[in-house]
């Protein structure tokens, strides 16, 4: 796969030189243009349930901290006898796929048992059926970005899933520590090689036509790639 966001806009940015030498865009409009072509072609690969073979495009949270919340938050419609956990901080944001967020393992963090996807007011209609107490899945729902799971007393959950970020800053705390979060031209860009050229072909289609391209406004100092 193509390494990093830096390598990914400098590699499409030398094949717009190529034909257009005049052409100058910014670093943000150019990752702009991929992600959005990105997500269309890794959203049309899910749907042809080719996202498997894209070993490496799989990664994974180990240790993700849970906490107990309010069953109101969590839009659950039982009122009484369940325990609600949720993941602690919001999740890195995900690729989205025909059928939602591209998780594909949720589990207990030494994988024992697996947690199946929901929603909220399926969950609770199952939880009112007189053969529920007979269920023994563990399942959970995304929401606003966040992970839920009634009925699991936890402290940490492992997801696998497809990031649009670099996820190795997940557990970054935002402190002033130097070298505590990597820059963003450095981060993976997840994006399968095999995917790329194709991703590549579009965004020049839809760039290289314009005459005049946005151009830096001198020292943008909330670029991106700062």
């Amino acid at each position: 796969m193509a390494t990093t966001i830096g390598y990914t806009v400098s590699r499409v940015r030398n094949s717009i030189k190529a034909v257009k030498e005049d052409a100058f865009v910014t670093d943000r409009y150019l990752w702009s243009v991929i992600t959005k072509y990105a997500k269309l072609f890794i959203k049309r690969q899910d749907n042809q349930n080719k996202l498997l073979r894209f070993k490496s495009f799989w990664k994974t949270l180990p240790c993700v901290e849970l906490v107990e919340v309010d069953r109101i938050e969590a839009c659950c419609g039982i009122t009484s006898g369940c325990i609600i956990m949720r993941t602690k901080d919001p999740l890195p944001t995900p690729f989205e796929g025909p059928y939602g967020p591209l998780f594909r393992t949720i589990s207990s963090i030494d994988v024992s048992e697996e947690v199946y996807q929901t929603e909220p007011g399926t969950y609770t209609s199952m939880a009112k059926t007189s053969t529920f107490k007979y269920n023994k899945s563990k399942y959970y729902w995304y929401l606003n970005g966040y992970m839920y799971f009634p009925n699991i007393e936890w402290d940490a959950i492992r997801i696998e899933g497809v990031w649009e970020d670099d996820i190795n800053d997940f557990a970054c705390d935002g402190k002033d520590a130097e070298g505590a979060c990597t820059v963003k031209q450095d981060q993976a860009t997840n994006i399968p090689e095999d995917l790329f050229a194709e991703i590549e072909q579009q965004v020049l289609a839809e760039i290289l036509p314009s005459a005049q391209l946005p151009a830096d406004q001198g020292d943008d100092k909330n670029s991106v790639f700062r």
